[in-house]
């Protein structure tokens, strides 16, 4: 079946989502805020900055208006980054003329209040212009995407028609799509692996090799199932797509901005100078600020968490960071892990 989809954000990974859903047979909207990039889709079917030499599905149609992009709308896919994600859910309200479902396929937490992107759409959008809210989550890079490389990633939602329509709309023989219902663990893992991949590109970037990669890793993901765990996730969404799946791509390659952010750090640079080299947004960055607080909010210890936002935050060199980490009391690795599996 041919749904209407707005897609509110015209990055790498909006483009490349756009994509799937275009070539998957919908009427695809994109929305963005740059009139020149509008320009570029519109008429030459690219998006160089963010997916350079690609190009897109002739029948993706770009809009800088959003009321125009929305008109008679089934859904709405928001990927945006996580600071814009509140005031694009208000700029929406007064434009939409049907009731659609809500889509993100963004990753982080919010500054101050420390939600979740899912919370803020369900705070901002009110039962009656909306259906019900979705995830899109997983080990995901938009450049393999827009590549057709294979890949697998989760439909979250409380209402499982919902995520069942997501799987529907996107799924094809190059995208697979599973549902689950715990949408706190698939957001938790999906904004706190950013951090863990800033410290995996740090130790590299330091000139470590691959057990200290995989000390990380493996600490990392024992960290976010701690916090997620204490928010009401499923332990099981940590070993699935969203979890160690999720770290697993962000912490390993060179398309992880996030990894490329760390690995600069490692390098030397400083944080001011690491973010203009990017040239994008490096969620990661805010996310550790937002955990960090979470966590000392909620009693749960987070030491590489902690240890990486006094390197962003703290000026700690980051060599010393690495040192203070191995240096901590010894611990028993099981006894968390015992209490949740």
């Amino acid at each position: 079946m041919k749904y209407r989809v707005a897609v509110l954000g015209a990055g790498s990974w909006g483009t490349a989502l756009a994509q799937v859903l275009a070539e998957n047979g919908h009427d695809v909207r994109i929305w963005g805020h740059r009139p020149s990039q509008i320009d570029e889709i519109n008429q030459k079917h690219t998006n160089h900055k963010y997916l350079p030499n690609h190009i897109l599905p002739e029948s993706i149609h770009a809009f800088s208006e959003m009321e125009q992009a929305v008109q008679d709308i089934d859904a709405v896919l928001f990927v945006v980054p996580t600071k814009a994600i509140r005031s694009v859910a208000t700029e929406l309200i007064d434009k939409l003329n049907t009731k659609p479902v809500i889509i993100h396929a963004s990753k982080g937490l919010e500054q101050q209040t420390h939600k979740r992107i899912s919370e803020i759409l369900l705070e901002e959008l009110p039962n009656e212009k909306r259906q019900a809210v979705a995830v899109l989550s997983g080990p995901s890079h938009a450049e393999e995407v827009a590549k057709h490389d294979i890949t697998t990633i989760t439909a979250a939602s409380t209402d499982h028609k919902a995520a069942v329509f997501v799987q529907e709309l996107f799924m094809n023989h190059y995208f697979r799509i599973y549902t689950n219902p715990d949408v706190i663990g698939v957001e938790m893992g999906a904004a706190l692996k950013n951090i863990i991949a800033l410290g995996v590109g740090a130790i590299h970037g330091l000139g470590f090799g691959d057990n200290a990669k995989a000390a990380i890793m493996t600490r990392g993901l024992a960290e976010i199932s701690r916090l997620g765990v204490a928010m009401g996730a499923n332990p099981l969404t940590f070993i699935g797509l969203s979890g160690v799946g999720d770290l697993i791509v962000t912490c390993t390659s060179v398309h992880s901005r996030n990894w490329r952010a760390g690995h600069l750090l490692g390098k030397g640079q400083v944080l001011e100078e690491v973010l203009e080299n990017m040239g994008m947004v490096v969620e990661g960055v805010h996310t550790t600020k937002a955990a960090r607080e979470l966590a000392q909010s909620m009693g749960i210890e987070m030491p590489i968490t902690q240890s990486i936002y006094e390197v962003l935050y703290e000026n700690k060199d980051v060599k010393i960071a690495a040192r203070e980490i191995m240096l901590r009391d010894g611990k028993k690795e099981n006894e968390f892990s015992l209490s949740i599996f």
